[in-house]
């Protein structure tokens, strides 16, 4: 079909689309018309020849402006690409955008503006050459009335559940701007939607986050703290993709999935009046050309004081007086940072760990050494290699569970440490011992201590540093008032030391090297068996045994 047949030119110079699904270009709409308007009298529904005034001129092949009062509407520069058209002297410019790259075939690309998704008329691509990688090509609104809108930047993205997401972020003009989009089939994404909203145990706490990740005893700084629930660490990417797919009406931090990016950019603040702000209002900023707006994800109050992360949502980032829409509170913009976004907004997925993206926090129970998170100092958190040791088939009620260091002869290593100074008062409060503790020590449990009668007391502590345990318990082993216990008198670390309470009793520790352990289950109640003893072995990967219940009956 020609291009006269999709087109109209009224008399008053609106140019409006006729056809049905052809698309042009805009140097060929510019020869068009000129075509009409070298003609010696208009005819039918093309309203323009040798007697009008010039409607059109190019500047280049991809750039056309039309000539007051020739004007198209939003309707007819769906079926332009290849360029932009200016027109209404400058106040209105449709900018032509093109998209390059490889997606899978039913890829519908989102186009993103002024914090608000476009409709999709292109589907999965229009103007498309696949032999240049173009897989759109069309053009955007970006001026009206004189205002540009949101400073012309565009964002394209894809997210189709089960394959990866990307995203690009431009500024459009005059003529083309391009865009690089490149996705594939993920194989960490294999779950359907139906199946993926179903795991409703994976919740998220949004907010700034104290989480310590490394086990180092300090927390650090996030701004959410995932929990898997039943589910597993590959599931929460899932979860997490599936909460920003295109389509999707799930909600984060306020806003719809589908525009959640995460943190773009932080910033510390001074001066806070009328404060607090408050945690997911929306925060703004200048006039004009420095105006913008931001999600506020996470907030480190330090009184007037602070520091804000945020997810822009238009505009440029921040710079003078920032105002909560919410709040009403006041601040002063102090040095801003610019944040590296991952497409998929949790990180990247190994298939069993989590690579964590900037500031994503996740409950340390359920992290192991193999994932890696990114706290909002930007500092790499791993977490330690917790490792659980566990004795079964134990007679819950009867059977009483000793778990110590073993000499290497399966034997019971009951001199392990030394009493670095004397015991001799009452409810002692911590016992010091004559070497580090080791660091794959629980960081609760008890510990023995021989006394000058010989017996090994036992004793519960809530934490220890250095060659120091802090203990916790005044259910009388804490006296050491008739009996003392000399400095040099033997100490060891009972792992598990318990009356067993289910048919299975474990500690869990942080790796550090194989261990060797010295296992005894007895049992002389109503059931009795003989005496139960093994060697077992702590490895980087755990370790158990399992109790032979020989009967002594």
């Amino acid at each position: 079909m020609a291009i006269e047949d999709d087109i109209s030119v009224a008399v008053n110079g609106d140019i409006r689309y006729t056809g049905s699904t052809v698309n042009w270009t805009v140097i060929a709409f510019h020869r068009f018309l000129q075509d009409l308007a070298d003609d010696a009298v208009s005819s039918g529904n093309d309203l323009l020849d040798i007697t009008d005034d010039t409607p059109s001129e190019r500047s280049t092949d991809n750039i056309i402006t039309l000539n007051t009062p020739y004007n198209i509407d939003d309707t007819l520069a769906e079926h332009l690409f290849d360029g932009s058209i200016t027109q209404a002297s400058g106040d209105t410019v449709y900018s032509g955008l093109v998209v390059v790259g490889s997606v899978p075939a039913a890829t519908n690309l989102q186009l993103v503006q002024d914090n608000a998704l476009l409709t999709n008329y292109w589907t999965t691509g229009i103007n498309a050459d696949a032999a240049a990688n173009i897989l759109l090509r069309i053009m955007v609104k970006t001026r009206d009335a004189g205002a540009d809108i949101d400073g012309k930047k565009l964002r394209v993205q894809a997210r189709e559940l089960g394959d990866t997401y990307a995203e690009f972020s431009l500024t459009a003009g005059l003529g083309n701007s391009t865009a690089a989009i490149f996705t594939s089939a993920d194989l960490n994404n294999a779950n359907d939607a139906g199946t993926i909203g179903g795991w409703s145990s994976i919740s998220n706490t949004e907010g700034l986050r104290l989480i310590d990740v490394n086990g180092d005893a300090a927390d650090e700084e996030y701004y959410s703290e995932w929990n898997l629930g039943t589910q597993s660490i590959n599931d929460l990417y899932e979860r997490t993709k599936w909460i920003q797919r295109r389509g999707s009406s799930e909600t984060i931090h306020g806003m719809n999935g589908e525009l959640f990016r995460g943190i773009t950019h932080s910033l510390n603040y001074t001066g806070e009046a009328s404060g607090p702000f408050q945690e997911d209002e929306i925060l703004s900023w200048g006039s004009g050309a420095t105006a913008g707006t931001a999600i506020l994800l996470a907030l480190d109050d330090d009184g007037t004081t602070g520091n804000f992360y945020i997810q822009l949502l238009t505009g440029v980032a921040p710079s003078g007086t920032i105002t909560g829409g919410t709040s009403s509170a006041t601040a002063t913009t102090g040095t801003v940072t610019a944040r590296s976004v991952s497409p998929e907004f949790i990180g990247a997925s190994t298939g069993s760990a989590i690579i964590g993206a900037y500031g994503i926090g996740i409950e340390a129970a359920d992290l192991t050494n193999s994932d890696q998170l990114f706290d909002l100092t930007n500092t790499l958190r791993v977490p330690p290699n917790n490792v659980q040791f566990s004795v079964t088939g134990l007679e819950v009620g009867e059977d009483y569970v000793l778990v110590g260091p073993d000499t290497g002869s399966t034997a019971l290593d009951d001199a392990q440490f030394g009493l670095n100074a004397g015991l001799t008062a009452d409810n002692i409060t911590s016992v010091v011992i004559d070497a580090s503790i080791p660091t794959d020590t629980p960081s609760a449990g008890t510990i023995r201590v021989q006394d000058n009668d010989g017996i090994f007391r036992r004793l519960h502590y809530s934490s220890y540093t250095g060659s120091t345990f802090t203990i916790d318990t005044t259910d009388g082993n804490e006296d050491f008032v008739a009996v003392n216990a000399d400095a040099a008198n033997n100490v060891f670390i009972s792992y598990i030391d318990k009356l067993a309470g289910a048919a299975s009793e474990s500690f869990t520790s942080v790796y550090l090297a194989d261990r060797d352990l010295f296992v005894r289950v007895r049992d002389g109640a109503g059931t009795p068996i003989k005496t139960f003893q093994t060697g077992g072995n702590l490895t980087n990967s755990g370790g158990s045994t399992s109790v032979i219940r020989t009967s002594d009956s």
